[in-house]
């Protein structure tokens, strides 16, 4: 049976301002922060501000971008920076933190300005939803984390422990923000990440891993094709490959994964061939996505992957004395996940239900996150937080302010309880 609520939890969750908070996921979201722009560090600069408004004390530092990228454990980018800025802000007093709640400032490119409906950095309100590129994805999140502090600053509890809101750049090419702010010595006793969980609590991340594939051709002229070799037509044939491989590695998953019918994705994000249309392509090169599985690491899926597109080109003249080159751009985002049985995710589910919530369950997500990179530090960590996934990096993204304030009151009563609020 979930603990009732103490006058010190009750009185955090009053000083919530859900109007406030509004205005504040308007404002963030009106910042263009796209993954790698300088838009990135304007959000980290105004974050600061409010976490200092809101009685926090402030790290707020430049990032050593070269000395990061030389280490043998960086996770990897695929945006060039010219800068990143690093954030924390901590409650008053000594100790780690108790509790850590993160976020990620940065959001991906718009696309196509004429499939949104509103204009991606607007943030208008319609329908008890806002809308704009990074509303789901997670500003939401760092919002309501935002609200939290404020609220325990505002309603003059004392607390015996501190919290940490971390807000980084860089998670969605690899995670250059949370694997910063860990080498600066920023931790906790546990990690909450307001991603968008649709109201589940996700105590598990699949990896994924950006491959290069170059398969070769020969050229010649469109009306002598017969002399040449298309690489399009050979790629088919690695392609054909690739979807055998990720029919078997979503054989039989993790039962966190239920009903989820495909965990590990692979998936060809673009391909480029030829410069001429009379002529046969010489080289055609795509790039993709290949999914980790939970427990399995990146090196082991890598080779996985690198077998299946060689045995391809085994059985093919072409290809068996032209082989197809594989290489690994980019993020690398291990899997990573919650110990089983740890007490956070039924911390988190009681906070729920004490905030008003109907108890959630549980799952794990098929995309990576930052929840690898501080589990990897033996930090328990888990995603819960506003908004639908599958409406992130849309032209449709949009997020639900009523969850926005729902998640806000579950983290504050989480977090009055892991402080010790009094």
């Amino acid at each position: 049976m979930t603990a009732p609520l103490t006058d010190a939890e009750h009185r955090v969750l009053d000083a919530l301002d859900e109007d406030e908070t509004v205005e504040t996921l308007a404002d963030l979201v009106r910042v263009p922060s796209v993954t790698g722009t300088a838009a990135e560090s304007e959000a980290q600069h105004l974050l600061s501000t409010w976490y200092r408004d809101a009685g926090l004390e402030v790290d707020l530092w430049a990032e050593d971008l070269e000395d990061l990228y030389a280490e043998p454990g960086f996770p990897g980018i695929e945006a060039p920076r010219d800068e990143a800025w690093g954030l924390v802000g901590t409650t008053p007093g000594s100790g780690t933190p108790a509790l850590v709640l993160n976020g990620h400032v940065d959001v991906v490119p718009v696309g196509d300005l004429w499939s949104w409906s509103h204009d991606p950095f607007v943030a208008a309100v319609e329908g008890g939803r806002l809308h704009g590129r990074g509303s789901c994805d997670m500003k939401a999140g760092l919002v309501a984390n935002l609200a939290v502090a404020r609220a325990l600053h505002r309603s003059g509890v004392r607390t015996e422990r501190r919290l940490a809101l971390h807000s980084v750049v860089g998670e969605e090419d690899g995670g250059l923000g949370a694997y910063a702010t860990l080498r600066r010595g920023h931790s906790g006793d546990a990690v909450v990440i307001s991603e968008p969980t649709s109201g589940r609590l996700l105590t598990a991340n699949a990896g994924a891993l950006t491959f290069r594939l170059e398969v070769p051709g020969r050229a010649t002229h469109g009306s002598t094709r017969l002399e040449g070799q298309s690489a399009v037509e050979s790629f088919m044939v690695v392609h054909e490959a690739v979807r055998a491989l990720e029919a078997r590695r979503n054989v039989d998953p993790d039962p966190l994964f239920d009903g989820n019918d495909l965990p590990y994705a692979i998936t060809i994000g673009t391909v480029r061939a030829g410069d001429w249309a009379s002529s046969v392509p010489d080289l055609l090169v795509a790039e993709g996505r290949l999914g980790v599985a939970l427990g399995e690491s990146t090196r082991a899926a890598q080779v996985e992957f690198e077998r299946a597109v060689a045995e391809s080109a085994v059985g093919d003249p072409w290809l068996a004395e032209h082989p197809p080159r594989v290489t690994w751009p980019g993020g690398r985002f291990a899997s990573g996940r919650l110990p089983e049985g740890h007490p956070l995710a039924g911390e988190v589910a009681d906070a729920v239900e004490a905030a008003g919530g109907a108890r959630p369950g549980t799952g794990a997500a098929p995309y990576g996150s930052d929840l690898r990179l501080y589990a990897g530090e033996g930090v328990p960590t888990l995603q819960y937080g506003p908004g639908d996934v599958r409406l992130a990096h849309s032209t449709r993204e949009s997020v639900p302010l009523e969850e926005v304030h729902a998640v806000a009151r579950t983290l504050a009563v989480l977090a009055a309880r892991r402080l010790g609020a009094h």
